[in-house]
């Protein structure tokens, strides 16, 4: 293919590639940092995987809002570029420092999530010289205001709870504000409007989001699997490869496939668009602890069944489903029978696999997703070609 063929293909957003290849690396150290959380030795697990769930939230909130700003401006002008190094520099120091954020790099993950936040609409106000230069006043504020706690919390309390409290305060200033809009007394808030266009792109975006995240987790899979080539982590890593090819064919099972033009057809897409924001960081979420979870498997596939344990290799399957479930009404009005008979099967083995080896488990959730897709693909071949029917 030609270079013009390969600008064509992209739509002038190879940078917006760049910066999803770069957050293949953040999730990786993200579930890097989970997998320690369940294997390291402690005396309490819970809440090592709180402040790993709030990390998360961080996360998210540095991709949706990268995704949100530049889908109000052209993606080839220079502005839009800058924005985009911008975020993948500051993401890459952020993985750099995530298995130790609670620790001895928590100031440095607190300053360069700072910068990246605030840094955005600080170069669009500097670009901008038009009427809209509102818009990313308003989000300043609000970044502003969610420094606060952010760096309090890092210089004030090296470790101890008092990170954790202040954190997630900021963590929740930070979603309240890109959810309500941004309100800002005298500059207004985020239009209905706006959230449609925005949420069209979005859309699309999170498509590509749950594709390298289901990558990163067969990139997982594949590093422990290499860490120690043994024949009894063959199962486990085949189990593992085909959870994350079933998790990619459930998702784009109709919905999924759909969802861009049940943005653009919904009479109140910023109903949609928000619901989706919280949809997918479910799915996300699920498909991340089920990677981790099968990774322990790979590690120890004849050990003992740690309870711990099972709640991410049942439980990631079971947050992917639930969110494919409300992803399903969201474009159909309609609940799947085939997520939720998933869901009653992962709770319904759960009892009998408490005491049994851990690969058990994987085999269970990789049979259930199975059947999942298997129903699927009957209702495909009988009800071709369902048109996107949102509620009102």
């Amino acid at each position: 293919m030609t270079i013009g063929g390969w600008r064509g293909l992209l739509q002038g957003r190879e940078g917006e590639l760049l910066l999803d290849l770069v957050f293949v690396f953040v999730l990786t150290r993200f579930s890097q940092r989970l997998i320690e959380d369940f294997t390291t030795d402690r005396q309490v697990v819970l809440p090592e995987v709180g402040q790993t769930v709030l990390l998360l939230l961080a996360l998210w909130m540095i991709w949706v809002h990268a995704a949100w700003v530049t889908s109000r401006v052209e993606p080839e002008q220079p502005v839009t570029q800058l924005l985009i190094v911008w975020t993948m520099f500051g993401s890459m120091i952020i993985a750099v420092t995530l298995p130790h954020a609670f620790g001895a790099r928590g100031l440095l993950f607190a300053i360069t999530y700072v910068a990246i936040q605030i840094g955005k609409p600080v170069i669009l106000l500097i670009a901008r010289r038009d009427r809209e230069r509102h818009n990313p006043l308003r989000r300043l504020w609000w970044a502003t205001a969610s420094a606060v706690p952010w760096l309090a919390g890092a210089a004030l309390f090296p470790q101890s709870p008092g990170r954790g409290a202040l954190w997630t305060l900021a963590v929740a200033v930070d979603h309240a504000g890109l959810v309500s809009g941004w309100p800002v007394p005298g500059l207004g808030r985020t239009r209905a409007a706006d959230w449609r266009r925005a949420g069209e792109y979005l859309a699309e975006r999170y498509q590509q989001l749950i594709v390298i995240t289901i990558g990163e987790t067969i990139l997982l899979t594949g590093a422990t699997f290499a860490d120690e080539f043994t024949p009894d982590r063959v199962a486990p890593s085949t189990l593992s490869f085909a959870t994350a090819v079933l998790m990619w064919r459930i998702y784009f099972h109709r919905a999924g496939t759909v969802f861009v033009t049940a943005v653009q057809v919904a009479p109140h897409a910023d109903r949609l668009s928000k619901s989706a924001y919280y949809t997918q960081l479910v799915m996300v979420a699920g498909i991340l602890a089920a990677g981790v979870g099968y990774a322990l498997v790979i590690r120890e596939p004849g050990g003992h069944q740690n309870p711990v344990w099972l709640a991410v290799i049942l439980g990631g399957p079971a947050l992917f489903l639930a969110g494919r479930s409300c992803l399903e009404y969201e474009v159909f009005a309609r609940l799947s029978p085939s997520r939720l008979l998933g869901l009653v099967a992962l709770a319904a083995a759960t009892p009998a696999l408490l005491h049994r080896a851990p690969l058990f488990a994987a085999a269970t959730a990789t049979a259930v997703l199975a059947g999942v897709a298997t129903w699927d693909a009957i209702g495909e071949r009988r009800h071709p070609g369902e048109a996107p029917s949102p509620p009102r």
